[in-house]
């Protein structure tokens, strides 16, 4: 009797060891905090196709659409005015300071369709149900959990809604991540691969994967 009990508080505790996060399954770089003004090159439109990425992601007036990572707002501001006075654009970002300065631009711009949310690590903390589409911009290297973060955004976005990621190759902690890697990781978090796009490589030789949720 006494190694049942034993062995049951053994079994009981085990649990509550592992349900700690889980190790990254990957290298990962650390996020940047650093002066927001970095992601403001003027060049960067044209060497992103930034409208062909948004018509990738199927953005139009009324769309709603997340910036995961947004930093200084850089891509918020181009889809609030994409997606226009009926449509909304929820910029997320896991540094408070990150969070104000969009803030802060949506107001200066005038650009009240822009809401600031701030996130954790694993988590966006999006509403529900409530995303036509979402855009990893030079983030997914930084996460150290995908599947965490990519289960939050899934349940954040509407059956159809599409996700596109914007990275280029690397290792991880080298602020890139190669693309097999991404799609196996997004697709094992219950999105649809739907194809590869090469015409962002003229910024530092990026590709775009776009998904969909079923």
């Amino acid at each position: 009797m006494r190694l049942l009990v034993v062995l049951l508080a053994a079994v009981l505790a085990f649990p509550q060891q592992t349900a700690q996060t889980p190790a990254p399954t990957h290298p990962t770089s650390t996020p940047y905090t650093g002066d927001l003004s970095v992601f403001e090159d003027p060049a960067r439109d044209q060497k992103l196709q930034i409208d062909r990425v948004m018509d990738t992601l199927g953005l139009h007036a009324g769309s709603s659409v997340a910036d995961i990572g947004a930093g200084g707002g850089w891509f918020s501001v181009r889809a609030a005015r994409r997606v226009g006075a009926t449509g909304h654009v929820l910029a997320e970002d896991i540094n408070p300071t990150a969070v104000d300065a969009i803030r802060a631009r949506a107001i200066k711009e005038k650009l009240l369709n822009i809401e600031p949310y701030l996130g954790t690590p694993d988590d966006p903390k999006l509403p529900p149900a409530s995303l036509d589409a979402a855009l990893m911009l030079r983030v997914y290297h930084e996460v150290a959990h995908p599947p965490l973060l990519l289960a939050s955004l899934l349940v954040s976005m509407k059956p159809g809604a599409r996700l596109a990621v914007i990275d280029h190759p690397g290792h991880g902690n080298d602020h890139g991540i190669n693309a097999d890697i991404v799609i196996a990781e997004v697709e094992r978090s219950g999105f649809r691969f739907v194809k590869q796009y090469d015409f962002t490589k003229a910024d530092q030789n990026d590709y775009l994967l776009l998904f969909t949720k079923p």
